[in-house]
């Protein structure tokens, strides 16, 4: 019998938060594999390339629910496959890494790289002439975050100062406000490149449409642009899993964000659609 790990990251406190480790590792184990629920965690006593070396020598496969750049790493040095891959998990964590990554393969809002500064008021100079570009209002992200958290709206030359200085020791970026998108978007979980379920998420009082920010989500058919696009993304970025947000345009669908570990919580529960189930049997398969 096949033995999988499951990683995840060692401080979870919500229930949510583990409800994806638990799914994955139910439907692995429905189809013969043994998989363990571990956190990424170790001491100052205990090496990481010792943790490494255990994991790779006991498990045949991890699949990889962290967003820690490292212990990854030094598992695929010693030959263990990772579900998603570390180096996808890292892209997908980076948001400016992701734009870069993916451009020119799919269309994208504009977007422009913030440059880090420590001295106050010179960043508002670079921020107010990326401004002059995409006019207001602009979407300014933390390249780290998630839930939508770490996105902000500014809607004038003040606030684009203000977030300026807030933002100014931390990686983050411009994106062009796609305004026909305001408060809705579709996320689309994929495997193996496959779309395996299609939400739309709509919020009344927020420009972001995070369920975690009070959005509703309803079930929204794949269509054939998303199917294509979801592709593209999944072959670019060498992606096992993972959720893709896309923006509603005069032009079309612009890919938003990529998401590696996506929550698929609540879209299971919105659509009734067993996505733990999909990611096993690709795992497996890969694995035979």
């Amino acid at each position: 019998m096949k033995k999988a790990v499951v990683l995840v990251n060692p401080y979870l406190t919500e229930e949510s938060e583990f409800y994806q480790p638990r799914r994955i590792a139910e439907e692995l184990r429905l189809l013969g594999v043994s998989a363990r629920i571990l956190p990424n965690v170790w001491t100052a006593h205990t090496e990481r390339e010792s943790i490494a070396e255990d994991l790779s020598r006991e498990y045949a496969f991890a699949v990889y629910l962290d967003k820690d750049k490292y212990l990854p790493r030094m598992l695929e040095a010693r030959g263990m496959r990772l579900f998603n891959r570390a180096e996808a998990v890292e892209i997908c964590d980076d948001k400016m890494l992701t734009h870069i990554a993916l451009s020119g393969k799919v269309p994208m809002p504009s977007t422009f790289p913030a440059p880090l500064c420590y001295k106050s008021g010179a960043l508002a100079v670079e921020a107010e002439k990326v401004a002059e570009r995409l006019g207001f209002p602009v979407v300014v992200k933390e390249c780290f975050g998630s839930f939508g958290k770490q996105v902000y709206l500014a809607r004038d030359a003040a606030e684009l100062r203000a977030l300026s200085e807030k933002l100014k020791s931390l990686p983050h970026l411009y994106q062009e406000f796609i305004a026909e998108s305001a408060g809705r978007d579709v996320r689309a979980v994929c495997v193996g490149g496959e779309v395996v379920a299609c939400m739309e998420r709509r919020s009344e009082n927020d420009f972001r449409s995070n369920l975690a920010l009070g959005a509703v989500a309803a079930a929204y058919p794949p269509t054939e642009e998303i199917r294509a696009l979801c592709s593209a993304v999944c072959e670019t970025l060498r992606l096992d899993y993972c959720g893709i947000d896309f923006l509603f345009s005069e032009e079309g669908l612009l890919v938003c964000e990529v998401n590696s570990n996506a929550f698929f919580g609540g879209i299971e529960g919105a659509l009734n659609v067993n996505v733990a189930r999909a990611y096993a049997r690709y795992i497996v398969k890969h694995m035979e």
